[in-house]
């Protein structure tokens, strides 16, 4: 497959499904010479768009006892790095309204696993909004925008480096969607001298900024209502709750 496009494409500027299509602004067929995406055809495409980032689907199963192992049930699924590839594995995977109940899908960079002591996540935290009425919510169009604007780079600038992947949780009575970050807002060790996500060269007014501004990008993602509340906590405040809620540290 010879891959014609190097330069990442805006995801927004693409069908928000293949069924679409897109037309070729003639009735004449292909050439060789073509450029042939996939929405032109879905086998016989020589063209792919990258990603700014390659990007790791995890699936946790539902525990079957307390005695469980956490890492035992976190299975990693596939790696992608083209809108292509996303694309097959989202239409063959099962749909997040089917999946059993404490079941969860993980979307995050390569190389960062959906864990709190990740190091890439240990000093981070989470936005989150729970939807308690399952039946009137479609759960797999809000998890399918939350993803597109997760790996089309659309949750954060370009030199925030906040986002390190989005969660869906299946429970009983709700459906879960979260987006953690690298940074509750402050620096940390070995976060650098840079304005990035833990740097030095952050004050934490700007990272509260920057935090609001990705937490305000992922309220719009789920099409909430403005009173709808999207909190923050930190991963190790989470950690020290136990079985209670972590205090918020930010709402919008």
């Amino acid at each position: 497959m010879t891959e014609l496009a190097q330069q990442p494409v805006p995801l927004d500027t693409i069908p928000i499904s293949p069924e679409g299509g897109i037309s070729n602004g003639s009735e004449a067929p292909f050439t060789s010479n073509d450029p042939i995406t996939v929405f032109h055809d879905a086998d016989n495409f020589n063209v792919k768009h990258p990603l700014m980032n390659k990007w790791t689907l995890w699936f946790t199963k539902p525990p079957t006892g307390k005695g469980d192992n956490w890492n035992e049930l976190l299975k990693e699924v596939i790696s992608f790095d083209s809108v292509e590839e996303f694309w097959g594995i989202y239409n063959n995977i099962t749909p997040a309204s089917e999946l059993a109940q404490k079941s969860d899908y993980h979307l995050f960079k390569s190389g960062v696993r959906p864990e709190w002591e990740d190091p890439q996540n240990k000093h981070g935290g989470k936005w989150a909004f729970q939807f308690k009425d399952k039946k009137a919510v479609n759960i797999d169009n809000l998890w399918l925008h939350v993803m597109l604007a997760a790996i089309g780079e659309t949750l954060e600038d370009a030199d925030d480096g906040e986002v390190m992947g989005v969660v869906v949780n299946v429970r009983k009575g709700f459906y879960r969607v979260g987006l953690w970050t690298k940074s509750t807002g402050k620096p940390f060790p070995g976060g650098g001298e840079g304005a990035t996500a833990g740097g030095k060269g952050r004050t934490p007014e700007q990272g509260r900024e920057v935090l609001t501004r990705v937490g305000t990008r992922f309220k719009e993602a789920l099409m909430l209502k403005d009173n709808d509340a999207v909190e923050f906590s930190g991963h190790t405040d989470s950690a020290h709750s136990g079985s209670t809620r972590a205090k918020a540290k930010l709402t919008i």
